[in-house]
């Protein structure tokens, strides 16, 4: 595995733990965010459930012989969505100060991901071997 490989499996690999650790606040603790962030329990429950299986779709994207360019493209557009939805989120809704930089900090972290995925990505037409 060369260093090229490595390193877009573990940036693949740590947003998929980031994407269940976000997933399983937001879900899990929706009832108790609702109150400091401002924001409604329900958004935080729906946008916490659709993280698991872009979780999963990450954590096999970090294990599978299958990963190549396009594939990681598909996780950069996903997380640039993510980040513009977060914006929507602050700029469409009534966010206490915790709830906006609760929900910025995600975009950002986010963002970073999704920069060093599309840095890291294996070249056009190029799969990388597990």
């Amino acid at each position: 595995m060369t260093d090229t490989t490595k390193t877009i499996r573990t940036i693949l690999g740590v947003d998929a733990l980031t994407c269940l650790a976000a997933g399983a606040v937001m879900s899990l603790g929706s009832g108790l965010l609702a109150g400091p962030t401002g924001l409604h329990p329900s958004l935080l429950l729906v946008a916490g459930c659709s993280l698991f299986p872009v979780a999963a779709l990450f954590a096999w994207m970090a294990k599978t012989s299958l990963l190549n360019g396009p594939l990681v493209l598909l996780a950069v557009v996903g997380n640039i969505g993510w980040v513009a939805a977060s914006i929507a989120v602050v700029l469409m809704t009534e966010p206490t100060l915790f709830g906006t930089v609760f929900v910025l900090a995600q975009a950002a972290t986010v963002a970073v991901l999704a920069w060093l995925e599309f840095g890291h990505r294996p070249q056009s037409g190029r799969t990388l071997a597990a």
